[in-house]
C-alpha cells in the first residue's frame, strides 16, 4: 500500500460486505489496484457480492488461498468520514458492521451500470376497459404526482403483474420513457431573499449562521408557531453559500411535501427527497448525486443520515423529541444521537429544533454541552392559546359518548364564529378492543399477544404490532354466539360517529396515518383543511406535527390521561410534549386560540405543568426525578430482548445471563429480569426482556460484550441489544 492510500494489484485488502459474516474478509487487490473505500464486487462462495474496501488485509489468512477482487464498481468511493461513522455507530449500538453497512447501501439498483432506464408515468389517455388491477396502477401513479417508477416497482406497489402495466402502456394510460440515470438536482440559490424575520428570529438566525463551518450542537427551542423553520432555513442558506451540503431530518413523511414547498419558496428549487415514499429511481439518483456533489440539500427520514455526503456542513433534526427517530427493528439506533456523532466526524453543525425538546437534549443544553437558542414568542399577530382542563368527574356524559357537554358547547361556539375545531385522540381505528358479551372473549391477534383494533372504515380488524388483518366477524371466535361482539373504548373512527351525531351540519375530516395510502393523499387532505374544507378535524398524533390550519381556534383533547398510564419512565415527558404540541395547533393566525383538555386527573403534576406554561419548571422537576434514581439522561440503560418460537429456552438463557452477571457488576451495573415483554409474543415469536442499568460514565458496551461471551446462545433464540431504549414493549 502506497502512502497515498492506494492498494497496488495483488496487495491484501479487507472487504466488508453486507452479508451476515460479522467482519471484513481478505482479498487481493484487482488488476489496476484500488483505493480504500472503493465499492467492489468480490466472490463469496459460489456467488458474487458487493462490498467496500475497508482497509489493508489483516494478513492472518494464507495468501495462496486468497481470491482477487472481481472488479471495482463505477461509483464514488466511500469517504473515510462515513466509514468512521459506521464503525463508531456499530460499536456504540452493538450492531454488526455488515448491519450498519446495509443502512448505507440499501438503495435498489445502486450498483447497476449508469445509463438510461425505462420508467413509467401517468399518461393522458383513459383505458377502453377499466379493471380493478388497472385502477390500482393508475391510483399509485396519481398518488405520487407524476413521479417515474420502474416497471417492477410500479407493479409491486399496485399489487399486480407487470403485464397489467404493459397493457396500460398500450392504451396510452401509462407512458413508457427512457430516463437518464443520476441527473444532478436543480441548483438551490441561497442568496434569494427569505421571509422578513422578527428581531427575535433574526438574532436566532445569526447565532445559527455563525456556527456553520465547524462542529457544534444547538438546541433551537421555540414555542409552536414561533418560526423555527424560517430560522434554521437561514442556517441552511449559510451552509449552501459556503458550498457545503445540508441535511434536514423530519419525523414524518407526511410533513415532507409542505416542507419542500417552503424550501422551494426560499431557494428557488426543491431539494432531494429521501424516504420510503420516494421511488426507487429517485433514491438511486439521490444517492449518486449526494456522493458526487450534485445534490446540495436532502430532506428525509432518519435513514437519510447514512447517505454518502461529499461535504456535509449542517444537519437539522426537526421535532428532535419525536420518538420516530428511534429505529426499533434491525439496527437499533436513535437518529438524533447518531446525527450528533456524524457531525462530530464531519466537522458539521447540528441544529436540534423543537417546541418541546427531549429531556436528553434539554439536559445537554443545561450542562453546557449544547448551545441553546430560544424563540420566546409566536411570529406575527398570533398568541399562544389559552389552555384549560375539563374535569370529567364533574361532567354528565352518556356511557357511549366521549365528548363532554362543556367541549360540545365550545365546539358549537367555534362553528358559530366560522372557525375550525380539532378533536384529538391518540388512538387509531374504531375501538381498541372488541369483546364478546356472551363469554367475555377479547379478539386478539393469532400471531401476537395483542388485541386487534377494529377499523370500521376498512371493515377489518388490525393488529398494530405485526399488521395482520382479518374481517370483522359476526360470531364470537371463542364461543360461536352471534351478535354479541361489542367495541370497547373509542378510536378516531368511533369519535367521528359521535361528531356526526352531535354536529350533523359540520363538515368532518379525519386525519389518521392508516386512512391514507400515500404521503401525497395526506398532503392533499391537509391542504384542503387549511383552505377551509372542513369544520371539525379529528386526528391522532399526526395532527400535532407541523401542520398549520389558519382558521383553527379550538383544540379539544378527548383523553389527556391516556399517556399517563403505564410505567414508562418517559410517560410524563411524552404526555407533556404531545399535549403542548397539539394545543399549539390552535390560534396560529390572528384569532386567539383555546385548548381544552378532558381529564379525570386535573390535579396530576403533568396536567398542571401543561396548563401552567412554565416549561422550564417542568423540565427541572422531571430532571430532578430522573437524577434521583439514576436513569437517563443521568444514567445509562440497555435492553436485552430474547425472542424465539418457544418460551422455555428464552427464560433458560435469560436466567443464565442474570446468574452470570459478574462483568456487569464490575462496572456497578444492575440486571433486572428476565421477564416477559409487555407484548410477550409478536409475529409468532415469544419475547423476554432483561434491563441493564448503569451509571452515566460506565463502559457499558464493553461490559455487555464480555457478559454475553460467557453464555452460549441456542440457535433458535435471537438476541437483540437496545442501547438507550426508548420503548419497553
Amino acid at each position: 500500500m502506497a502512502e497515498t492510500g492506494f492498494f497496488a494489484e495483488g496487495a491484501r485488502v479487507s472487504v466488508l460486505t453486507t452479508e451476515p459474516i460479522g467482519k471484513p474478509l481478505d482479498y487481493l487487490a484487482p488488476e489496476g489496484g484500488c483505493f480504500p473505500g472503493a465499492f467492489v464486487e468480490v466472490p463469496l462462495g459460489p456467488r458474487r457480492v458487493v462490498g467496500v474496501v475497508w482497509g489493508p488485509g489483516d494478513g492472518r489468512f494464507d495468501a495462496q488461498k486468497l481470491r482477487p477482487v472481481a472488479r471495482v464498481l463505477d461509483v464514488p468511493a466511500m469517504r473515510e468520514e462515513l466509514q468512521q461513522f459506521l464503525i463508531r455507530m456499530a460499536d456504540y449500538t452493538m450492531t454488526s458492521l455488515p448491519g450498519v453497512l446495509r443502512l448505507a447501501t440499501r438503495t435498489p439498483g445502486l450498483f447497476e451500470a449508469p445509463g438510461a432506464r425505462k420508467i413509467y408515468r401517468l399518461g393522458s389517455e383513459t383505458p377502453d376497459r377499466m379493471t380493478e388491477a388497472r385502477e390500482k396502477v393508475l391510483a399509485v401513479l396519481r398518488d405520487h404526482g407524476g413521479a417515474g417508477f420502474y416497471q417492477t416497482e410500479l407493479a409491486q406497489l399496485a399489487g399486480v403483474t407487470p403485464q397489467v402495466v404493459k397493457g396500460l402502456v398500450a392504451q396510452g394510460a401509462v407512458v413508457e420513457a427512457e430516463q437518464p440515470r443520476d441527473l444532478p438536482y436543480p441548483k438551490l440559490n441561497p442568496h434569494l431573499p427569505g421571509k422578513t424575520l422578527s428581531d427575535d428570529q433574526a438574532a436566532a438566525a445569526n447565532a445559527l449562521r455563525a456556527g456553520i463551518g465547524q462542529f457544534g450542537v444547538t438546541l433551537l427551542k421555540g414555542v409552536t408557531g414561533s418560526g423555527k423553520t424560517e430560522v434554521y432555513l437561514e442556517a441552511v442558506a449559510e451552509c449552501l453559500a459556503k458550498g457545503q451540503q445540508a441535511l434536514v431530518l423530519l419525523p414524518e413523511i407526511a410533513l415532507t411535501s409542505e416542507f419542500l414547498s417552503r424550501v422551494e419558496a426560499r431557494f428557488g428549487a426543491k431539494p432531494g427527497e429521501w424516504h420510503s415514499g420516494a421511488t426507487q429511481a429517485e433514491r438511486r439518483r439521490l444517492w449518486h448525486m449526494v456522493a458526487k456533489g450534485g445534490a446540495q440539500m436532502v430532506v428525509g427520514a432518519r435513514s437519510a443520515l447514512f447517505l454518502p455526503y461529499q461535504n456535509l456542513g449542517l444537519i437539522v433534526v426537526d421535532e428532535e423529541h419525536d420518538t420516530s427517530y428511534k429505529q426499533e427493528e434491525g439496527a437499533l439506533y436513535n437518529a438524533r444521537d447518531m446525527a450528533v456523532l456524524r457531525a462530530s466526524l464531519a466537522g458539521s453543525q447540528v441544529v436540534l429544533a423543537s417546541a418541546t425538546p427531549s429531556l436528553e437534549s434539554w439536559a445537554n443544553a443545561d450542562a453546557g454541552k449544547y448551545r441553546r437558542v430560544d424563540l420566546q414568542s409566536r411570529f406575527g399577530a398570533s398568541d399562544l392559546p389559552e389552555m384549560r382542563t375539563i374535569d370529567m368527574r364533574e361532567e354528565r356524559i352518556e356511557p357511549v359518548h366521549w365528548i363532554s357537554p362543556s367541549l360540545v358547547g365550545a365546539v358549537l361556539g367555534a362553528l358559530s364564529r366560522g372557525d375550525q375545531a380539532m378533536l384529538f385522540l391518540n388512538r387509531r381505528g374504531y375501538a381498541p378492543v372488541t369483546i364478546c358479551r356472551a363469554c367475555g372473549h377479547q379478539i386478539g391477534c393469532d400471531h401476537c399477544d395483542a388485541r386487534m383494533v377494529e377499523h370500521r372504515f376498512q371493515k377489518r380488524l388490525v393488529c398494530h404490532q405485526c399488521g395482520e388483518t382479518k374481517p370483522i366477524p359476526t360470531a364470537c371466535p371463542s364461543c360461536g354466539v352471534e351478535g354479541k361482539l361489542a367495541p370497547v373504548g373509542p378510536g378516531v373512527e368511533r369519535l367521528a360517529e359521535e361528531v356526526k351525531e352531535r354536529f350533523p351540519d359540520a363538515r368532518l375530516a379525519v386525519l389518521s396515518s392508516d386512512l391514507f395510502g400515500s404521503a401525497r393523499a395526506l398532503k392533499e387532505a391537509v391542504e384542503s383543511i387549511a383552505a377551509g374544507g372542513a369544520d371539525i378535524i379529528i386526528g391522532t398524533q399526526i395532527v400535532a406535527k407541523g401542520h398549520n390550519f389558519p382558521r383553527l381556534t379550538l383544540v379539544g383533547v378527548i383523553d389527556a390521561d391516556l399517556g399517563l398510564q403505564g410505567s414508562d419512565l418517559r410517560a410524563a415527558e411524552r404526555t407533556f410534549q404531545l399535549m403542548r404540541q397539539v394545543a399549539g395547533r390552535a390560534g396560529r393566525a390572528e384569532k386567539p386560540g383555546t385548548a381544552l383538555l378532558q381529564t379525570f386527573q386535573p390535579e396530576h403534576p403533568v396536567i398542571r405543568a401543561i396548563l401552567g406554561g412554565d416549561e422550564e419548571a417542568f423540565w427541572r422537576a422531571e430532571a430532578a426525578g430522573r437524577k434521583a434514581v439514576g436513569v437517563p439522561p443521568y444514567g445509562r440503560m440497555a435492553g436485552i430482548i430474547l425472542s424465539g418460537p418457544e418460551i422455555e429456552p428464552l427464560f433458560d438463557l435469560g436466567n443464565a445471563l442474570a446468574r452470570n452477571d459478574g462483568a456487569l457488576r464490575r462496572i456497578g451495573a444492575q440486571v433486572f429480569g428476565p421477564a416477559p415483554a409487555p407484548i410477550a409474543r409478536v409475529r409468532g415469536r415469544h419475547r423476554v426482556r432483561l434491563l441493564i442499568k448503569a451509571e452515566k460514565g460506565a463502559p457499558l458496551q464493553q461490559a455487555i460484550r464480555t457478559w454475553l461471551r460467557g453464555v452460549k446462545q441456542p440457535n433458535a433464540v435471537k438476541l437483540a441489544i437496545d442501547i438507550d431504549p426508548q420503548s419497553f414493549l
